[in-house]
């Protein structure tokens, strides 16, 4: 399903149950009570709203943040895998040819299994991490001739170091996501803001029905944005593999 259509699900299932409340809590509750209740809790409902529009603006930021962080890294860590074969070509064989072997098996492991399994908030494997100390033991044991060769075996290891920095970052995204903590914080933050509407009251039914609608749909659609960004490789963000994808087509 796409997710402008998911998310509009969740608006108008917002919409219509907080339309379907007012009307019930209008027909059983009293003006005279409701009136009380704003008196008496307009300023605890400021002080609740405002505190959880906070949270909510922080989680938003440090999610996207961490997305623009992450497909960062994912595209440290292609260049990074491109500039070790480069590097790797100067050295003698059978090296040169063992790491542009290792660099291919290294990407078709990223692309193949890590992504969909990272898609999926699922733990990846230890095929990659055993790929890339195969390079790393691959360039260490090989044999320069002259100052070039050594100056290159030396490059190829500096940039295969920042291959391992950045995998780990990517990995790290991909498994992070909002901490269970936050998220009960967030609807019960969530669930109290939309109470207060029907404590209130309003008016009359048709202002009543628009302030709480608006509320609830904005509301439900901001749990909805952070539900879709938690995950940097999935959901709204999705972040694809092209990025190894075209170290390929370099190295090719």
């Amino acid at each position: 399903m796409s997710i402008y259509l998911n998310g509009t699900l969740w608006v108008l299932g917002a919409a219509v149950i907080s339309a379907v409340l007012v009307v019930i809590t209008r027909r059983f509750g009293s003006d005279e009570v409701a009136e009380k209740n704003l008196g008496a809790g307009g300023s605890v409902f400021s002080i609740v709203a405002g505190l959880h529009a906070v949270l909510v603006a922080f989680i938003l930021i440090s999610l996207f943040d961490a997305s623009n962080g992450a497909e960062e890294q994912v595209q440290k860590e292609a260049n990074a895998l491109v500039a070790v074969t480069w590097a790797s070509g100067s050295l003698p064989e059978p090296a040169k040819s063992t790491v542009d072997r290792l660099v291919r098996d290294y990407v078709s492991t990223v692309v193949d299994d890590e992504w969909p399994r990272m898609r999926e908030g699922e733990d990846v494997d230890n095929k990659g991490w055993t790929t890339l100390n195969q390079l790393r033991d691959t360039i260490a044991t090989a044999a320069p001739d002259g100052d070039w060769q050594q100056d290159r075996k030396a490059e190829a290891a500096n940039q295969l170091w920042q291959v391992y920095q950045a995998r780990q970052e990517r990995l790290d995204a991909a498994g992070n996501g909002v901490n269970p903590v936050v998220w009960l914080a967030l609807l019960i933050g969530t669930g109290l803001s939309l109470l207060f509407p029907y404590l209130f009251g309003g008016p009359n039914l048709i202002s009543q029905l628009l302030i709480t609608i608006t509320l609830s749909s904005t509301l439900v659609l901001l749990l909805f944005a952070i539900y879709q960004m938690q995950n940097p490789f999935s959901g709204g963000v999705h972040i694809p593999p092209d990025a190894f994808s075209a170290a390929l087509d370099r190295l090719s």
